[in-house]
């Protein structure tokens, strides 16, 4: 038999009341969560999202924070970049001498002048006629280059990398290169005009030039004009030295390489010296000489470590020039010893370079420098002297550049800083390495 239990009353009683028993177990405001979980859990839960709300907001906002300073600084650079792209500024050329000329060039190089004006009191016909010869060393052939500069279309003559040619045309070479640039450049070239006080009023009373530039030589006086401080340093280069110039008016003005001899030693007892006794005195026994020129204006420069300056030279040069001179020369004898034009002694070889190199005018809100001579001069013709005025000039494009677009007077004080250590270093290289470069070696 098959039963179907079902459960009586008294069965359901039971149970009923048991799982009431359970609910009324439960703390009261608890509610029963979906899939089990209480309500104790959700101050956690909502915690929890609130602080994941939290963290995406401030993601987002720092996001955006980051992309704002990214754009601000893409565009400070941006305009920053246009700013110096468009900065330009005046500037004036004192000298036309080779020193002056290669300054004019460089600032054009720079890409930073909206005007250049070149100024020299000397005509046109005076700068293209000297015939002095300059001799152009490696490193000074490499920073023309980089000026345009064409040694291929100049005359003059190569020998162990060293250029040779007359100061008239490597001037005349250079101003052609320079009113090249007229057709996309302001190049105002005024000859036969003098820097004074009377050009300062008439000229620059209302528009003074951001930028001069003092090449004016040795004797210039545009320095002073200006207020420059004429006050001098004067170090000795640890050597003595002489130079006789020999004038030959029926010989060419062709120019030649340089000729070089070291270590000689001439018969002094006449003078009544002892020469063995002086060259174990010296770190480099011996004279030193050089022949440069050309052939109508001849110079002869004898140096050496150290000497009595009691010599009496003029036999000496005499003797140096017969033995070392090219053979197509003719020698120097009795007749023609009085074209010999030298000192009867020979002196100590001084370095005189500025203080101040670099200034700001007050008022006027200009910068001056003073390059080559007006700088720095020597006592002493190496054959090699434009050489130290065209390192000075290796730092003038970062002038021109900072100055142009500087900012704030701050921005200018730092460029002239800069301007001043350059000059000083160039002087504190030729007094310890100038002459053994140019003479000794």
């Amino acid at each position: 038999m098959i039963f179907n239990h079902q459960p009586g009353k008294s069965e359901r009683g039971q149970a009923e009341p048991s799982l009431r028993t359970l609910a009324e177990l439960r703390p009261a405001g608890i509610a029963q969560q979906p899939g089990g979980a209480s309500a104790m859990d959700a101050p956690e839960a909502r915690w929890d999202a609130s602080r994941a709300q939290y963290e995406r907001l401030a993601m987002e906002a720092a996001l955006s924070t980051l992309l704002a300073v990214l754009l601000y600084a893409a565009l400070k650079v941006s305009v920053d970049g246009f700013r110096r792209w468009r900065a330009k500024v005046s500037v004036l050329v004192v000298g036309a001498g080779p020193v002056g000329l290669t300054a004019a060039l460089v600032a054009v190089r720079s890409g930073k002048v909206l005007k250049l004006t070149l100024l020299d009191e000397r005509s046109r016909a005076a700068l293209l006629c000297r015939p002095q010869q300059i001799a152009l060393e490696p490193r000074s052939v490499r920073f023309l280059l980089g000026l345009e500069v064409d040694f291929d279309n100049m005359e003059g003559c190569w020998d162990k990398e060293r250029f040779f040619t007359k100061i008239g045309v490597f001037q005349e070479h250079l101003l052609s290169i320079l009113e090249r640039h007229k057709r996309r450049l302001e190049v105002c070239v005024l000859l036969g005009t003098k820097f004074s006080d009377d050009f300062l009023k008439k000229n620059l009373a209302s528009d003074w030039p951001k930028i001069i530039i003092i090449a004016d030589g040795s004797c210039g006086e545009s320095s002073t004009i200006l207020g420059i401080s004429p006050d001098y340093i004067v170090e000795s280069c640890n050597a003595y030295g002489a130079n006789p110039v020999i004038e030959r008016p029926d010989q060419r003005q062709v120019p030649t390489p340089e000729i070089r001899a070291h270590s000689l030693y001439f018969d002094l007892s006449a003078y009544g010296m002892d020469i063995t006794a002086m060259g174990k005195e010296s770190s480099k026994p011996g004279f030193h000489l050089k022949i440069y020129g050309t052939f109508r204006n001849r110079y002869l420069a004898l140096a050496c470590p150290a000497s009595d300056s009691k010599i009496i030279m003029k036999n000496i040069f005499h003797q140096s020039f017969n033995a070392y001179k090219m053979d197509i020369e003719p020698r120097v004898n009795e007749l023609t010893l009085h074209h010999i034009q030298c000192s009867h002694r020979i002196f100590e070889i001084m370095l005189s370079h500025r203080r101040v190199t670099a200034a700001l005018i007050e008022g006027e809100d200009s910068v001056v420098t003073v390059e080559g001579e007006a700088a720095r001069v020597l006592n002493f013709d190496t054959g090699c002297g434009v050489n130290l005025g065209l390192r000075g000039l290796e730092s003038m494009e970062e002038l021109i550049y900072k100055v142009a677009t500087a900012v704030d007077q701050n921005d200018i004080f730092e460029a002239l800083a800069a301007k001043i250590r350059h000059s000083k270093q160039v002087a504190e290289d030729f007094k310890q390495n100038g002459l053994f470069a140019t003479m000794f070696e």
